[in-house]
């Protein structure tokens, strides 16, 4: 699905589903999303009678890094939701969240990130200050992910 172009893609267009077909929703409305990340660990390996004196590295296990999306706060309880029914030890509040980078003109989607047996692991409310200023009170969700596939 990646749609390739010799000039890179802009950041500011993106949807992000918490459950599948939402995404134009309010509700699924982030202003960031970071954190995407993937890595095969490697293992070394040398025999004691190698004819060589260095090590052979061997793909191991693959991990994906905790992806963090900010929002800012609406109201909107599909959050705390979330987060309550993990604390449940409920096994299928795990969900499959996709993030979608969109063309400057939002026609079509350019790549999409799949993130499988995604569960909230951390929630931060925003930071209040009776200062003055025009800041957007933000919350932030962090999720743990299995996997992360890119089409």
């Amino acid at each position: 699905m990646a749609v390739f172009r010799e000039t890179p893609y802009s950041a500011f267009n993106f949807l992000v589903e918490l459950e599948a077909g939402q995404g134009q929703e309010i509700v699924a409305g982030f202003s960031e999303v970071s954190g995407l990340n993937a890595e095969i660990t490697v293992a070394e390996y040398r025999n004691g009678n190698a004819a060589v004196n260095y090590v052979t590295k061997v793909p191991g296990i693959n991990k994906s890094g905790d992806v963090t999306l900010k929002r800012g706060v609406i109201g909107a309880d599909n959050i705390w939701s979330w987060l309550s029914e993990m604390r449940t030890a409920n096994p299928a509040a795990k969900r499959n969240v996709v993030i979608k980078l969109l063309s400057e003109d939002r026609a079509e989607t350019v790549v999409e990130w799949k993130l499988r047996g995604a569960m909230p692991i951390k929630w931060t409310g925003p930071t209040l200050t009776a200062k003055g200023g025009g800041d957007v009170a933000m919350e932030e969700l962090v999720l743990s992910v299995e996997s992360i596939e890119q089409e």
